[in-house]
């Protein structure tokens, strides 16, 4: 009962707030008070930072799902994936489609979902034409905005 009580004091009392007390201070002499800070720090921080920025810059886009709708190891499995693309395409002009190839197969995905209820909702349309259908998660496009 005690803790209980305690618990309900420290959501109810408020708690005070952090301040800063550099915002009363003329914006000349914070620009003046920054330029004669020497900060020391080992060189490889910066290279870090650098393979940081240019990782994050070649993996553009953000994790989400797709459908796959078809994947084989076949000798004409390019081929193959080829025409479903094609045949995809006709269908559903609006969705982007995707042939990747991850040893030995060949997939075709299809959209760019940030939810996996998204992605079902297109693999239930397209389940009559392509039954195999299933989603996946896999990093997908940015969303247009405009």
């Amino acid at each position: 009962m005690f803790l209980v009580l305690i618990q309900l004091l420290l959501v109810v009392l408020p708690a005070p707030a952090q301040t800063t007390y550099h915002d009363n201070i003329p914006q000349k002499q914070t620009a003046d008070i920054f330029q004669k800070l020497n900060i020391t720090q080992d060189p490889r921080f910066e290279e870090l930072v650098k393979l940081h920025i240019r990782k994050n810059q070649q993996n553009s886009g953000i994790q989400g799902f797709r459908v796959e709708i078809f994947f084989s190891s076949e000798i004409n499995a390019r081929l193959k994936a080829q025409n479903i693309k094609n045949e995809f395409l006709s269908a559903y002009p609006d969705y982007n489609v995707y042939i990747t190839f991850v040893s030995p197969d060949f997939k075709v995905k299809v959209g760019d979902f940030r939810t996996r209820n998204d992605a079902l909702r297109l693999m239930k349309i397209i389940q009559g034409q392509f039954p195999k259908a299933f989603v996946v998660p896999d990093k997908v496009e940015f969303p247009k905005l405009y």
